[in-house]
């Protein structure tokens, strides 16, 4: 099928896409990762020590690792869906709405949980339901993007990642101070960003006379991208996910460093100081980075440029766990993450292979995102057990990073 042939809602976006509907995708954004991260960074581990004092490691390892798997199956079955959807509200509105409030209920119980177990199973709802909702609002880049805009919104994607981190851990440890509190202010904001983005945005809908098949087979043949058929696509996804598992391996245990191995007196506060550290150098790096990349045309260098910082970063908690050089680190990560978030987006959507199927590939895209949440934890638990404690975890996070900016070199479609 050629391009000419595709309904309008899978054409290839040419007109720039204005303020307002960047700034509620933007809130949509900010909502959904504050309804991952604020969990991830403060309250996850909080739980797993009130349930589990002596095991707290391991637990909250087990319950994130257990949700990252049914994320890796979420992400892209739902976008799957949404490519084939055909409502009159359009094919993403509706699946957005849906992922905000079954994410919403899975943050309800883990507000109530009352073992280990529930807790398990609250998590587990939040990442279905949540990366849901990821699926379709990264399909709406390339869904209402032109290629030359997407290295500036694909910047204020990022910034959303990680402000959605840093407020998620304000709300959570200064506005709202009680476990299940927390918890259901997250649920709120989720809902809250969903909804504007779906009620003031417009969503094409897919023609009532598109019928992809139906058949199971031809269904689930859709889900494999073919790295033979479409290198530039696997590269780009190994990158992806390289990066995202040493950003994982470096964040995850945070709240433990600065309790155990830094033994910052107040860790809750030091973690909001550099979430904050964190966040305002990320909104530097990405929206510079983003201005120039659209500017100039190019993607890879600027990629190379953040594996070399956030390496930098890693390597610097590597030979010293105190405060000062978390303080240091801190900012280097964050501009670091907001320049390699600025091109990412712009260079995984130029890469797609087939526009009728955007959300899915976009789907298998963030598994890049997501698997990492899987392998994190149980690696993380293994090397601060018996590979060097956190100066061996930061290690691995930096030799991750740095082998990210090997993998983007095979992109020969990407300058």
């Amino acid at each position: 099928m050629t391009d000419t042939d595709l309904p309008a809602a899978m054409a290839e976006p040419v007109t720039r896409v204005r303020g307002g509907w960047t700034s509620l995708l933007f809130l949509a954004n900010i909502g959904l990762w504050l309804g991952i991260y604020a969990p991830i960074q403060v309250l996850l581990p909080e739980q797993a020590e009130l349930l589990d004092s002596a095991n707290k490691e391991l637990v909250f390892g087990v319950v994130t690792g257990v949700g990252a798997v049914v994320s890796l199956f979420a992400n892209p079955l739902i976008g799957l869906a949404s490519d084939r959807t055909r409502s009159r509200f359009g094919r993403r509105h509706p699946w957005t709405l849906l992922g905000a409030m079954v994410g919403a209920l899975g943050l309800v119980i883990l507000a109530l949980a009352p073992s280990v177990v529930v807790m398990t199973i609250g998590w587990c709802v939040v990442q279905a339901g949540l990366n849901g909702m990821l699926a379709t609002l990264t399909s709406a880049v390339p869904d209402r993007v032109p290629v030359e805009q997407r290295a500036q919104i694909g910047g204020l994607v990022g910034i959303s990642q990680m402000l959605g981190t840093v407020l998620g851990a304000v709300v959570v440890t200064v506005l709202v101070t009680s476990l299940p509190g927390g918890y259901l202010a997250c649920a709120i904001v989720v809902v809250l960003g969903a909804m504007a983005f779906v009620l003031r945005t417009p969503d094409l809908p897919l023609p009532r006379a598109w019928r992809p098949s139906n058949r199971w087979r031809d269904v689930l043949a859709e889900l494999w991208v073919s790295p033979r058929e479409h290198p530039d696509f696997a590269w780009a996804w190994s990158c992806h996910f390289l990066i995202n598992l040493g950003n994982a391996l470096g964040t995850f245990y945070l709240l433990f460093f600065l309790k155990d191995s830094v033994h910052y007196p107040d860790p809750d506060t030091g973690l909001l100081i550099m979430m904050g550290l964190y966040g305002a150098a990320l909104v530097v790096g990405g929206l510079t980075v983003g201005r120039l990349s659209d500017r100039s045309g190019r993607r890879k260098p600027y990629v190379w440029l953040a594996v070399i910082v956030m390496a930098a970063a890693a390597f610097i908690l590597t030979a010293w766990q105190t405060w000062p050089a978390a303080l240091a680190a801190s900012p280097l990560l964050g501009v670091g993450f907001g320049a390699y978030w600025a091109v990412a987006l712009a260079i995984l959507t130029q890469v797609l292979p087939a526009a009728q199927d955007r959300a899915k590939d976009l789907g298998v895209v963030n598994i890049a995102n997501l698997l990492p949440q899987v392998i994190a934890p149980f690696a993380a638990t293994i090397i601060l057990a018996n590979v060097g404690g956190y100066p061996g975890l930061f290690a691995a996070a930096g030799i991750a990073t740095l082998a990210a900016g090997a993998m983007i070199t095979g992109v020969r479609k990407v300058r």
